[in-house]
């Protein structure tokens, strides 16, 4: 056997095995999130209440056997995620982990998941690496990513003559995707960045930050931040009278309706986002959405919504393929289109991108508000070949090996 044979197929032995008897398998899925900081209203238990609602609805059992859903606080640190990934895939035998806020948290459980042979499907984390330079053959990246959100915002912010841009960015991979997609929109279409300003995460004070958007005479400060640091952009930005005193366009390209409810209608009004769902679309969602709604108090978020939507298709997957093994339900996953209150017509790319319709809202004004949570204003869909990033600019190096 040639040295390159033997080593691939001892790291396969040292790989866990499940047994292939069906009957001897059990479903168990691991929700990792943010639970107590920066975004754990877009994520955190609301994430844990969809995935263990999607196992009800599914029936609450796989192989004769209950769908066991766990959970833990990765508290937005890559070591702790991945170390509780390898305990669990080890340990647990946790078959799925799902949610993954936080960017880095995501890579780094992504790469213990490849190693382990086991699927991971990402909602909260927004880097665009997940689908490029840190691809994997079980990673799924389903709600949304940074390419979406800010090309989505930022082509049609630029639509309206804003022309001159300033950004105010989360200092991590995360932010700087947020960046430098939006960054690349405004070049290609003729406008100019003006410059920019890096934050640390959870900030404390952004102050200084609005002060440096004011003086730039940007027509547009776009924030590349997101959960907490979002809100308190937002905030500060409605402090300074950002957009009444000096004229200036607020975007956020990563703000959520949870950000919106909690900010409130007075400081969000007028702002441009692009979301992935939004719970008052049609029946469909609002029935989920209020059910949603009586387990946790909230309406749910699109990673939220997300993690109903992939958890009953991993489900789903796990049924036809007759196995929890890796391989084969990544490639029932693929094959099935995804049709649910979440998505219509969407699919799962060999690259992991999940690809479905995203949507760009104007925040209403208060008096065009009926309740708390109806807080957007749908302004036009973005078809998913459009929003997420094509194939031909893929930088996945599983798939660029077969260009």
């Amino acid at each position: 056997m040639k040295s390159g044979a033997l080593v691939a197929s001892l790291a396969i032995a040292a790989l866990p095995v499940f047994a292939q008897s069906p009957a001897s398998q059990q479903v168990k899925i691991g929700v990792l999130t943010d639970m107590s900081g920066n975004y754990a209203d877009l994520t955190g238990s609301g994430s844990l209440a969809a995935v263990k609602m999607a196992v009800a609805d599914f029936g609450g059992q796989m192989f004769g056997k209950p769908i066991e859903v766990i959970s833990a606080d990765h508290h937005n640190k890559a070591d702790i995620g991945a170390g509780k990934a390898r305990e669990w895939f080890d340990v647990g035998q946790v078959t799925m982990i799902t949610d993954l806020m936080n960017s880095s948290v995501a890579i780094a459980v992504s790469k213990v998941a490849a190693e382990k042979s086991r699927i991971v499907i990402v909602h909260g984390a927004g880097t665009d690496t997940l689908t490029n330079e840190d691809c994997t053959p079980v990673t799924v990246h389903y709600a949304w990513d940074a390419y979406a959100m800010a090309t989505g915002t930022a082509s049609a912010v630029l639509k309206q003559d804003g022309k001159s841009w300033y950004f105010i960015t989360a200092d991590y991979s995360f932010g700087k995707s947020l960046e430098d997609n939006a960054m690349n929109v405004v070049k290609q279409s003729g406008g100019k960045v003006i410059g920019s300003v890096r934050h640390p995460l959870a900030a404390s004070d952004f102050s200084s930050f609005m002060l440096r958007a004011q003086s730039s005479g940007a027509q547009v400060v776009a924030l590349a931040n997101g959960g907490q640091d979002a809100q308190n952009s937002v905030k500060s930005a409605a402090e300074f009278g950002l957009t009444k005193k000096g004229g200036q366009r607020l975007v956020a390209l990563s703000l959520f309706n949870t950000d919106v409810s909690a900010i409130g209608l007075q400081a969000t009004q007028g702002i441009y986002v692009t979301e992935a769902f939004y719970w008052d679309f049609n029946d469909a969602t609002r029935n989920r959405s209020q059910r949603f709604f009586k387990m946790t108090g909230k309406m749910p978020s699109a990673m939220q919504a997300g993690d109903y939507s992939a958890t009953l298709h991993y489900l789903n997957a796990v049924k036809a393929a007759n196995t929890v093994e890796a391989a084969a339900v990544m490639r029932k996953m693929r094959e099935t289109p995804i049709n649910d209150f979440f998505a219509t017509n969407g699919k799962i790319r060999e690259d992991g991108r999940m690809v479905h319709d995203i949507y760009l809202m104007q925040v209403k004004a208060p008096a065009d508000s009926k309740s708390r949570w109806d807080v957007y204003r749908v302004m036009s869909t973005i078809p998913g070949d459009t929003a997420f990033q094509p194939m031909s600019k893929s930088r996945c190096p599983r798939f660029m090996k077969k260009m």
